[in-house]
């Protein structure tokens, strides 16, 4: 009788995928640290891409599995075999689906439910908004400790994020902080009281909700996030012409349609995504 061959990690599901209600979970899934290899980016890549054509997906939540780790980075014993110039493929790589999700219409929630550093905290970093689990681990981009520096966006996104010196500061110490440090720099956006994982994705999920329809213009909100990822990278007149175009794909929406009908008798809009 013929044995099945073991899973390789090629096979194995790295980046879990649920989307209900509107909602995508992304759940980056390589116990116990959720280290990311060029496997599990490859399928991160490929689930941004299945969230952002669903149509029935208004909003992408990105989470780690179990209670300890969001995710604790690169593989480091996987980068350590490779040679350079995979490694630069493999970066290249990273940056490009980390870009895909940054650009993606849909509103972006990283749900920190543990340690966030390294290339975890650069996953993060590519969300539009942080929701943390408060007393649940440390975040910092720590790179300088192995003779290298973030490579996957660390830089430029933590710059824009908490300001250029702040930013040379916390990655030439390379010190880890607690989350309510992070909330004061501007990289969490809140912390939430959750005294287990599950209460903690329950009450993200009750936020990433309120971005959705019937109660809220989701075509709109991801519309919103376009034009400011777009639009704080390009010159500024560009960037007015991006909003132009935006706004005017909105006004041929039926929920702006909706929104403007309800408002002017006086009702609560009902929107549908359309």
């Amino acid at each position: 009788m013929a044995t099945q061959s073991p899973q390789t990690e090629a096979t194995r599901e790295l980046v879990e995928y649920c989307a209900e209600d509107g909602i995508a979970i992304l759940t980056l899934s390589d116990p116990p640290a959720n280290t990311y290899s060029y496997d599990m980016m490859q399928q991160l890549d490929a689930r941004i891409l299945e969230a952002r054509m669903d149509e029935r997906v208004q909003v992408i939540v990105v989470t780690g599995s179990g209670e300890k780790f969001f995710c604790a980075g690169a593989n480091i014993s996987m980068l350590a075999k490779m040679t350079p110039e995979f490694k630069y493929y493999f970066c290249l790589h990273a940056n490009e689906t980390l870009s895909r999700m940054e650009q993606t219409p849909k509103l972006v929630i990283a749900a920190i439910n543990g340690h966030c550093v390294g290339g975890g905290l650069e996953v993060a970093l590519a969300a539009d908004i942080r929701i943390a689990r408060r007393h649940a681990g440390k975040m910092g981009l720590p790179e300088v400790s192995l003779g290298g520096f973030p490579g996957t966006g660390g830089t430029q996104r933590l710059a824009r994020l908490g300001g250029k010196s702040k930013a040379i500061e916390l990655m030439a110490t390379g010190q880890l902080f607690d989350f309510e440090d992070g909330e004061r720099l501007g990289l969490v956006n809140r912390i939430m009281d959750a005294d287990t994982a599950e209460n903690f994705m329950n009450q993200t999920l009750a936020y990433a909700h309120e971005f959705t329809t019937p109660d809220k213009a989701a075509r709109a909100v991801g519309r919103i996030k376009r034009a400011v990822q777009t639009g704080s990278e390009i010159p500024f007149e560009a960037a007015l012409a991006l909003e132009r175009e935006l706004q005017q794909q909105l006004f041929q929406s039926e929920d702006a349609k909706e929104g403007l009908d309800a408002y002017v008798n006086k009702r609560k809009a009902e929107f549908k995504g359309k």
